[in-house]
């Protein structure tokens, strides 16, 4: 999971939080949660299901008009990633 994001906007301590709940939930299955400073504006968030496969676009703050609710980042990263995973009440 790639996390890239405006230190201009200071969204250092976004992406950061959204990396501790990435962790708390997927854990080890992830791979790599990289936080990466980024052009003026941007909060996108990527996936890739290894090494061999292209980047996926989950969210982009411009194109999904705001930020994620971490239960919506998280379905979507499962729903790429791990599709069969259930998340518990991360999915009520």
């Amino acid at each position: 999971v790639t996390i890239k994001f405006c230190t201009k906007c200071k969204w250092n301590l976004r992406a950061a939080w959204y990396l501790q709940e990435l962790l708390s939930t997927f854990g080890d299955k992830l791979g790599e949660v990289a936080l990466i400073p980024y052009e003026s504006g941007v909060f996108r968030v990527e996936v890739q299901k290894d090494t061999n496969s292209p980047s996926v676009q989950v969210w982009d703050r411009k194109e999904n008009d705001g930020f994620p609710d971490s239960k919506i980042l998280k379905q979507k990263i499962r729903n790429e990633v791990f599709p069969d995973e259930v998340l518990g009440h991360v999915d009520k």
